[in-house]
């Protein structure tokens, strides 16, 4: 598979077929090749392994094609098949058969000289969606203050994004949140620490809706506008339809008679604690230990309701795929009757593993 290269002149914004790092395949990624290859060599590694999301799994083939060009012929590229939704997902097995292993698509949730985190930037230029995000943005002449968060995708447009605010006279407030992120003003899909700022409104700049929606359920205070230079949409988070379904997960698990406590497997995603607090208080609750949630696995074990203390986004994401209720730890204390209906609120995760 190849493409044209461009003119002198024609290159355009995410093109890195010049930058010494470009996969041929793609060009929207920068796969950060070298750098891989350099561990490599200083290693004197025989064998690499390659962890991608799952929106990335396709681009695996190429990417060690590209990498098998550059290294020596006795040295193995091998590609993880398991499934990647993290920083906190890594394939451990894997990771202890080979002499260099290489986590696509996150950055570092906690630093490990054996891993290699290629975050992969994107090069989608950004200040045209921050440009139609200012009118949902309050007038910084009546209202300065506004946080700013992304995602690791977008890390390196960073500040930019604080630059082209100030310009136009808002107040930007940023921070970085707890130990679990690596970057001033990043959030990721169970933390959203780094928008505790001294704003009423925020502004996320990244795509997809799970983090902005997540970010407002935990910071109802605030107003997020969601500013998606990927899909070039500007929208204002709105958490009414996410809490319904939440609300009626809840109230389906209330006539709940056996509970089945998941405790994910996953490294950076188990919770012991709050898994084993759960079934010491309920002689009807079952500890069940598994790597990949899905429906399926769960509909064996026959149990009315199930609490998620693995990753919130299986509960949030595909709660309603579960035959049975799929509740996370907070929402399970509601269900019971040790708290009350006002008290739910978004399942996150604060610190390192």
């Amino acid at each position: 598979m190849s493409h044209e290269t461009p003119a002198e002149g024609e290159r355009t914004e995410g093109d890195l077929t010049r930058t010494g790092m470009a996969l041929k395949h793609e060009r929207t990624w920068d796969y950060e090749l070298d750098r891989i290859v350099e561990a490599v060599d200083e290693r004197e590694a025989s064998t690499v392994g390659l962890q991608f999301p799952e929106g990335l799994k396709r681009r695996g083939p190429a990417v060690a094609d590209d990498l098998r060009e550059l290294l020596a012929d006795d040295v193995n590229v091998l590609i993880s098949g398991q499934p990647c939704y993290g920083a906190c997902d890594l394939d451990t097995y894997l990771m202890r058969r080979t002499d260099v292993f290489v986590h696509f698509g996150h950055s570092p949730m906690k630093e490990s000289e054996k891993i290699i985190y290629v975050p992969l930037f994107s090069n989608v230029e950004v200040t045209p969606i921050m440009e139609e995000s200012l009118a949902e943005l309050a007038d910084p002449k009546t209202d300065p203050d506004v946080g700013l968060v992304t995602t690791a995708q977008h890390m390196n447009k960073f500040d930019e994004m604080r630059a082209w605010l100030e310009e136009r006279g808002y107040t930007v407030h940023t921070r970085r949140g707890d130990e679990r992120l690596t970057h001033e003003g990043q959030v990721l899909g169970c933390n959203y620490a780094s928008a505790e700022v001294d704003a009423d409104q925020v502004l996320y700049v990244g795509g997809g809706k799970f983090h902005p929606l997540g970010l407002a359920m935990e910071h109802p205070e605030k107003t997020v506008v969601i500013a998606d230079p990927v899909n070039n949409v500007v929208t204002v988070a709105d958490t009414e339809k996410f809490l319904k379904q939440r609300y009626g997960a809840v109230h389906r698990a209330m006539d709940a008679e056996t509970w089945g406590v998941i405790f994910c497997t996953k490294i950076g995603q188990g919770r012991w604690d709050v898994a084993r607090e759960i079934v010491d208080a309920n002689e009807d609750a079952y500890l069940l230990t598994m790597d990949e949630i899905t429906p399926d696995r769960l509909t064996n074990f026959g149990m009315d309701a199930y609490v998620n203390t693995g990753c919130p986004r299986i509960t949030t994401d595909d709660g309603p795929q579960f035959k049975k209720p799929m509740l996370t730890p907070g929402e399970y204390r509601i269900a019971v009757g040790e708290e009350p209906l006002e008290e739910l609120s978004f399942d996150t995760f604060h610190g390192t593993w």
